[in-house]
């Protein structure tokens, strides 16, 4: 027999997380209303999402993003959600795309160790350090330091190792090169 409705639905015994703070939450507990989900009919999935957002959810939503979309809210309301920080760097990232005024990603981090690899006259290899890059056994500060010493003219160091995009691509313009 499967549980009622109102068992699965993450509105109900919500405590309005609004600090993004996690709830005391028992991971079996998720896991099982998580698995409770995809044993819901597609109705059910709806009338849960009508609880969640007091709205019908979007037309053509497929039943799989309904119980993604679902899970998602039950873990953020036992585990905590994303912080207000993240989410302004999100909103603004966002914004920044749709005006197509940002190229680069500006939480790019290489892990120390990446291995870059770019063909440029042969073959090109850039090891990454905790506190810069390596190319032909020399160290170097910036990636655009070493595009310059291969390709002998300016370029954007994480753009000619395809780090980054166009501002133009981004807003869907072509791109030649």
């Amino acid at each position: 027999m499967k549980p009622a409705i109102h068992e699965l639905s993450p509105v109900l015994g919500r405590t309005d997380n609004r600090t993004n703070r996690p709830g005391n939450a028992d991971v079996a507990e998720v896991d099982r209303q998580i698995a409770i989900l995809v044993d819901r009919t597609t109705h059910e999935l709806r009338l849960a999402w009508q609880q969640l957002y007091c709205t019908g959810p979007p037309l053509g939503l497929s039943r799989d993003l309904l119980i993604r979309a679902l899970a998602n809210q039950l873990q953020e309301q036992n585990y905590g959600g994303v912080s207000r920080a993240l989410r302004r760097l999100l909103q603004s990232l966002a914004a920044a795309s749709d005006k197509a005024t940002m190229a680069v990603d500006p939480g790019l981090a290489l892990k120390a160790g990446t291995t870059l690899v770019r063909q440029w006259r042969g073959p090109t290899h850039v090891l990454v350090h905790n506190d810069g890059y390596e190319h032909e056994g020399q160290r170097y500060r910036s990636l655009t330091a070493i595009a310059e010493r291969i390709t002998e003219a300016h370029w954007s160091g994480p753009r000619f190792f395809g780090l980054t995009t166009r501002a133009g691509a981004l807003a869907g313009g072509k791109v030649g090169r």
